[in-house]
């Protein structure tokens, strides 16, 4: 059904290690997304683990993280604050089966309809968003109970473990690729500190994770409408940033690794993992772009890579915590600090004059309200400035080139797409005062893509009849014809030669200047 292993890397010992690298830096991570939701440290944990090992299993991307994330516990901590975490867990489940529903639809076909533009734009706001986050981790609690930033010599401290943490990064895989470079700078820099008897924070300075199995836990929550009534507008706002942060990260890893992933699949896998969250006191959870980098970075291309990673957190919970909780954030932050370096585009720097401004102002803009507000807005906001831009320039592309036959007839050659932005130009081109008796309207180079071109036309034709002419159509395209016959009694063209179908009726070809497809009015 599916292979442990990707064909590509062929080499489990490198999923593993991949696996574990990203272990570790899932830890402060679902730590810190639980603390912005307001729930147990656990609750976060719980839900990367399982929503990491359900859709490293059973989803459309293998190779691809995923877990608790930070643009799912935003959203989150309203509803818990308000209702409590058993609506969280509640609203969970129903977002999964949104989730699956999703998949069985096929929607997540239609992240092809994001632009390219929109895509730089996330990425290079989801970089900036990774490292602002890591920024709390340099400040710490003073004596009055408030959060301030380092100074001095702890500050000092930090900043050298991170850089060297990066540096190591950076430059073990020119000496050697046996170990990936991410989990050596992880183990280097944590066997620095411990022995080197280093004053830093640590994972347990931010909260212990050890704890049990997960349990399975039907959500304490009132069977009515009116709980349906909380939740549902949660849970489709969760379901919607969970499968655009999935499906881009998806086209993200597709891309750098030139393979393909199934949207589809990828839709349902984190649905059902979200279900089986909700029921096991998990946070929810959908892909993280960052944990995903770590890992193809790292090497890890196969299910075996996300499969270990969730183990090995599980594990870490039940097992090693008093290990894990001596690892310095300041090698975590590292780690993030070359993911935020890895995922940005710094290309788009270089690009940003020589692109139309259109698509400059789209990616900046989808890159500030993602730091801003959250990535589904952002991206949502991006495809409807691409569309509108697309549809002002579509709009200006709508002319016709005219020419009398020796019968007298004159023939518009219509160019370029008609609807609702377009319409205004395309009643402009004609002049039915001054035209002769018999006009013909070639759409052999034009299509009617919705129902305001398919109203211009009976417009026009209105116009025509009232002036006593005659209006033909031809080479209308077989979608055009279709789109005619759905509409019906909707739109009545009054130039229509079939009386019961309202459809254009092809006849033979043009011959000695006599014209197809002639239309004549519905009875």
């Amino acid at each position: 059904m599916f292979d442990l292993v990707s064909k590509a890397s062929a080499n489990a010992r490198i999923d593993v290690l991949s696996g574990l690298t990203v272990a570790l830096a899932l830890v402060p991570e679902a730590v810190a997304f639980a603390f912005v939701a307001g729930v147990h440290p656990l609750v976060g944990l719980y839900a990367a683990f399982m929503v990491g090992l359900i859709t490293a299993i059973f989803g459309g991307r293998p190779g691809m993280i995923s877990g608790a994330t930070g643009a799912l516990a935003v959203v989150m901590v309203t509803l818990v604050a308000e209702h409590g975490v058993e609506y969280l867990f509640a609203t969970v489940v129903l977002m999964g089966i949104l989730q699956v529903i999703a998949g069985a639809l096929h929607l997540g076909k239609f992240i092809r309809l994001v632009p390219h533009p929109v895509m730089l734009g996330f990425v290079n706001g989801l970089a900036i968003v990774i490292f602002l986050a890591q920024l709390g981790q340099f400040k710490i609690e003073g004596t009055d109970g408030q959060w301030e930033w380092m100074s001095g010599n702890q500050l000092y401290l930090m900043l050298g473990l991170v850089l060297a943490t990066m540096a190591i990064i950076k430059y073990l895989p020119k000496i050697t690729t046996l170990i990936p470079a991410p989990l050596a700078a992880i183990a280097g820099i944590s066997l620095i500190v411990i022995y080197g008897g280093l004053d830093t924070r640590t994972v347990g300075d931010m909260a212990s994770i050890a704890g049990g199995l997960p349990e399975f836990h039907i959500p304490v929550v009132p069977l009515t409408l009116d709980t349906l009534y909380i939740i549902f507008p949660y849970a489709i706002v969760l379901a919607a940033i969970g499968l655009i942060e999935s499906l881009l990260t998806l086209t993200l890893v597709a891309e750098l690794t030139e393979t393909h992933g199934r949207s589809s699949k990828e839709c349902m896998a984190q649905g059902a993992a979200n279900i089986a969250t909700g029921f096991f006191g998990g946070m929810g959870g959908c892909a993280m772009i960052g944990q995903s980098m770590i890992n193809v970075n790292s090497g890890g291309r196969g299910r075996l890579a996300g499969i270990s990673a969730a183990l090995f957190l599980l594990s870490f919970i039940l097992f090693a915590s008093p290990l894990i909780e001596q690892i310095p954030l300041a090698a975590l932050v590292g780690v993030m600090f070359m993911v935020v370096v890895g995922t940005f585009e710094w290309s788009s720097f270089r690009i940003l004059h020589k692109i139309p401004r259109t698509d400059a102002f789209v990616l900046i803009l989808v890159s500030g309200v993602t730091v801003i507000s959250d990535l589904a807005i952002a991206v949502v906001v991006g495809v409807i400035v691409s569309a509108l831009v697309f549809a002002w320039k579509a709009a200006k592309r709508v002319e016709a080139t005219s020419k009398i036959l020796p019968n007298g007839s004159k023939v518009y050659l219509l160019h370029g797409p008609l609807f609702f932005g377009s319409i205004a130009s395309f009643k402009e081109i004609f002049d039915p005062k001054n035209d002769p008796d018999d006009v013909v309207i070639d759409f052999v180079e034009s299509r009617v893509w919705d129902h305001s071109g398919l109203e211009a036309i009976d417009a026009l034709a209105e116009r025509y009849l009232r002036a006593g002419k005659q209006l033909h159509l031809r080479h209308l395209s077989p979608d055009c014809k279709i789109l005619l016959e759905k509409a019906g009694s909707m739109v009545e063209v009054n130039v229509i030669e079939d009386p019961h179908y309202g459809l254009v009726v092809d006849y033979p070809a043009e011959t000695d200047g006599v014209i197809a497809d002639h239309i004549t009015p519905t009875k």
